[in-house]
């Protein structure tokens, strides 16, 4: 593989990268001498770093060595020490599994991949289709590959949404006896919570919601459930998600997702949707020339041969279906239609309940860096407002993520964005209480919503990373 990067980033045999719109957040250090002027730093075409001072002198200084302690997940850099996590998470890998399958007999995998909306309206926007033809398509092309299950998140997300919505019910009635149950920030943002790990800590942790994201609740659901149900071994289960960031391939990585008595992860494998279009590519295919075959319905939201989805935002609506659910469950309100208020950017939005010129619930969406460390600070000098708020590391969220399919020639970037939104939109809402299946695995799996069994499988903890000197300390 070439030392340096073409549009898509392909995770295997890492050489250090910093994307040319991004620097990273962490600086070289310039020793200030007394009397003289703090030096320019320049960034040479090769990645070196040049001291220019008062005087014009340049000087060569030592090249910043980014490692998993300094990263923030901001999305700007992907280097070499992370290449040691995620060595097997790429569609190289993938490929792998399905040839021994085809060449092995005594070493055969069940191949499921769950794929998330929004890189089915990524490459639903690059082909010009509609989401549900994308998913029939590209369900047909793994299959053809020696894939067995095509699933979709939206499905997980189902739980995902319903677990946030108990939790947040029941941090707002304690919320006088514990200074530290709200807000209630959410948790399917890989990036944002390692940001929140490696910066901020026990003053951030603990306002984290404990549900899991989609991609995990997939996790949980195909090596727990699907495999019991099957009569196999989480081993035998190879499980693949299709992802729009490259930094759910981190969070499938994670000790916490690992089944130690099966010595297996929950999601062996995360691929981005621009290394779909890879694979695509390898096979000389292209999704309009595949022919469609019926979707898996087993974990999928469909309704006939149609994708269903959520409403409220392009990353999950989790702002929309808890603050609808809270507003009933806390205050006997029904709310048909939110009416969100832009703050700062188009990216921090406020929601909020009132009755009698009282507010009862105070809601954000918060997305991208900047706003998220406004969000932070406020949070930790006490000066937050909110009871609630959709956090997202990326600016426009989950369908801007960096593993999205990238702009054709003559396609911005916000054209791109907006074509993806609006397929993605294009699906018709499923309310998560009216999900009749899966209150049917609530049942039989799970018992109910908030159950200590389901609080066991679909939720998670945080760890504070601690930097050292002699090595890493985090969970991932």
């Amino acid at each position: 593989m070439a030392s340096h990067f073409s549009s898509v980033l392909r995770l295997t045999d890492l050489d250090d990268f910093i994307t040319p719109s991004q620097e990273c957040v962490k600086p070289v250090k310039v020793e200030k001498k007394q009397g003289k002027s703090v030096a320019r730093i320049q960034i040479e075409d090769d990645g070196s770093y040049i001291q220019v001072n008062q005087d014009g002198v340049k000087q060569k200084l030592e090249k910043a060595k980014i490692t998993l302690n300094d990263c923030l997940a901001c999305s700007g850099c992907i280097t070499s020490a992370e290449s040691v996590l995620i060595t097997q998470q790429s569609h190289e890998e993938l490929f792998k599994v399905l040839h021994n399958n085809k060449t092995n007999d005594k070493e055969q995998k069940v191949v499921v991949v769950s794929v998330s909306p929004q890189s089915r309206a990524s490459l639903a926007a690059h082909y010009d289709l509609s989401s549900s033809e994308t998913g029939k398509r590209l369900t047909s092309f793994l299959k053809s590959l020696g894939v067995h299950h095509v699933f979709d998140t939206n499905f997980s997300r189902t739980f995902s949404l319903l677990e946030t919505q108990k939790e947040f019910v029941e941090r707002f009635q304690k919320k006088e006896q514990d200074c530290k149950a709200l807000p209630l920030l959410t948790s399917a943002c890989p990036g944002w919570i390692c940001y929140a790990e490696k910066t901020h800590g026990e003053d951030i942790l603990p306002y984290i919601s404990s549900t899991r994201s989609p991609q995990q609740m997939m996790g949980s659901l195909v090596k727990c459930y699907f495999a019991e149900q099957q009569g196999l071994s989480p081993q035998q289960i190879y499980h693949v998600t299709v992802m729009p960031c490259f930094d759910k391939k981190l969070e499938a990585s994670r000790s916490d997702f690992y089944l130690t008595n099966d010595e297996t992860r929950e999601v062996d494998c995360v691929i981005t949707s621009g290394e779909v279009l890879k694979m695509l590519e390898a096979e000389n295919v292209s999704l309009k020339d595949v022919t469609p075959v019926p979707l898996d319905t087993l974990f999928s939201n469909v309704s006939g041969d149609e994708y269903l989805s959520h409403a409220g935002s392009s990353s999950g609506g989790y702002l929309h279906h808890v603050f609808i659910y809270a507003a009933k469950q806390l205050f006997g309100e029904e709310i048909k239609e939110l009416t969100y208020k832009t703050m700062r950017n188009k990216d921090f939005q406020e929601v909020t309940l009132e009755r009698d010129g009282v507010v009862l619930l105070s809601f954000a969406a918060a997305y991208g860096f900047r706003n998220i460390q406004n969000l932070v600070q406020k949070q930790k000098r006490g000066k937050s407002p909110y009871h609630f708020v959709e956090v997202m590391a990326c600016p426009s969220g989950c369908i801007n993520g960096g593993g999205q399919v990238k702009p054709e020639s003559g396609q911005t970037p916000k054209e791109l964005l907006q074509k993806v939104e609006d397929l993605y939109k294009a699906d018709l809402p499923v309310v998560p209480e009216e999900d009749v299946r899966v209150f049917e695995l609530y049942e039989t799996w799970l018992q109910s919503v908030g159950s200590d069994r389901a609080r066991e499988l679909l939720h998670t903890q945080y760890h504070t990373v601690e930097k050292m000197t002699n090595g890493l300390t985090m969970k991932w």
